[in-house]
C-alpha cells in the first residue's frame, strides 16, 4: 500500500517528509515523490523507484526551505511506474497525493477534457487536482473546493493536498483508505499509518470515513463532506515504533498472516488495466501461451524457510 506524509509547521518541510517516508518503506513502493509550497509557488520532487533516489535528487537539486508540503510513496495502480505517474500530482496551483482508487476516474477524466483540461500522467489520482481547480474557480477556500470535489467522485481515498495560493492550509481526507492526524506543538502532520509520526508526536487521532481536517500553523478544523464541524478526539498513544509497526499485533509472524489478502490484493492492483478491463502479467503470459505448457511440467519448487517451510 501507498505511503503518505504531510506536514505543516515550522520545521523543515522536506526533512519530516522525507524522515516519514523512509519509516513508512515497509509498506512496498515503486516510485517516490515531495512538494513544498512557498511564496506562491509549488516545488515539485519525483522519481521512479527507490526512496534514496529521491533523496540524492534533492540533495543534488536542492528544493526551498518550508514549512508546508506533502510527499508519496507509491505502488502502481492506474498507469506504470515511471517518475511521471509518481505522486505528488500538480495541476496549476494544486498539487495532491493519494492512496485508494478513483473508480469513475475515466468518466471524470472525459468530461474534463472536453473542457480543455490536459492530463500529464495515466494515473486516476491526478483526477483529484483538476477537480480542486475547477472548484476554485467557483469559490476561493480550499477545503471547500475539496469537499466540492470529492462530491463527485466514488471509490476509496486517503490524500493531503496543498494550494499554493493558500500557502498557510494543508488539507485532508479520508474515506475506505487509512489516514492518521498527528498534532504537535503548533504543527501538523498527516501521515497513512502511526511509524511516520512517532518521532514527532503520540497525539494522535485516526481519521475516520468522510473527514475532512483543514491545517493551519497552529489550529486546525475538522468536518464532514458537508462541511459541519467535528469534535476531534486526539489520543496519545503509548507505541514505540517497533509496537506501530507492528499495526496492534503480537508479533511480526502474526502481522503478516492477517497482511496476506491485502498483500495479494495490493500485488494485483497494479496490474489492471481498468480501461481495457485487462489483468498485466508479461511475466507468465508467454509460457501459459506454449501449447501444453502446464501437462509438461515435471516438478514444482515451494521455496521457503520456518514455518513457511512446514507449510509448503
Amino acid at each position: 500500500m501507498c505511503g503518505i506524509v504531510g506536514y505543516i509547521g515550522k520545521k523543515e518541510a522536506k526533512d519530516v517528509l522525507l524522515d516519514g517516508l523512509t519509516r513508512l518503506e515497509y509498506r512496498g513502493y515503486d516510485s517516490a515523490g515531495i512538494a513544498v509550497a512557498v511564496s506562491g509557488q509549488t516545488h515539485l520532487r519525483r522519481v521512479e523507484g527507490k526512496l534514496q533516489g529521491l533523496k540524492d535528487l534533492v540533495k543534488a537539486n536542492g528544493i526551498p526551505a518550508a514549512g508546508l508540503g506533502i510527499g508519496h510513496t507509491r505502488w502502481a495502480t492506474h498507469g506504470r511506474p515511471n517518475e511521471t505517474n509518481a505522486h505528488p500530482h500538480h495541476y496549476k496551483n494544486v498539487t495532491v497525493v493519494h492512496n485508494g482508487i478513483i473508480e469513475n476516474y475515466l468518466s471524470l477524466r472525459r468530461r474534463l477534457q472536453e473542457r480543455g483540461h490536459e492530463f500529464a500522467s495515466e494515473t486516476d489520482s491526478e483526477i483529484l487536482a483538476h477537480l480542486v481547480v475547477e472548484a476554485l474557480n467557483e469559490q476561493p477556500d480550499t477545503a471547500q473546493a475539496l469537499r466540492a470535489a470529492l462530491s463527485q467522485v466514488k471509490g476509496s481515498y486517503a490524500l493531503a493536498l496543498i494550494n499554493h495560493n493558500d500557502p498557510e492550509t494543508l488539507v485532508a481526507a479520508r474515506s475506505g483508505s487509512p489516514l492518521v492526524l498527528g498534532v504537535g506543538e503548533g504543527e501538523y502532520f498527516v501521515a497513512s499509518d502511526v511509524p511516520a509520526l512517532l518521532p514527532y508526536t503520540q497525539q494522535v487521532y485516526f481519521m475516520a470515513d468522510g473527514d475532512v481536517v483543514t491545517l493551519h500553523q497552529g489550529s486546525m478544523e475538522l468536518s464532514d463532506l458537508t462541511g459541519l464541524p467535528k469534535t476531534c478526539e486526539v489520543k496519545r498513544i503509548p507505541w514505540t515504533l517497533a509496537m506501530a509497526e507492528k499495526e496492534g499485533y503480537k508479533h511480526f509472524m502474526l502481522k503478516e498472516i492477517f497482511e496476506q489478502p491485502r498483500a495479494l490484493a495490493d500485488t494485483f492492483r497494479g496490474r489492471l488495466r481498468i480501461a481495457s478491463g485487462e489483468v498485466d502479467l508479461p511475466e507468465v503470459q508467454g509460457l501459459l501461451e506454449k501449447q501444453n505448457f502446464l501437462s509438461g511440467l515435471q516438478r514444482i519448487y515451494l521455496i521457503a524457510c520456518g514455518t513457511s517451510w512446514h507449510a509448503a
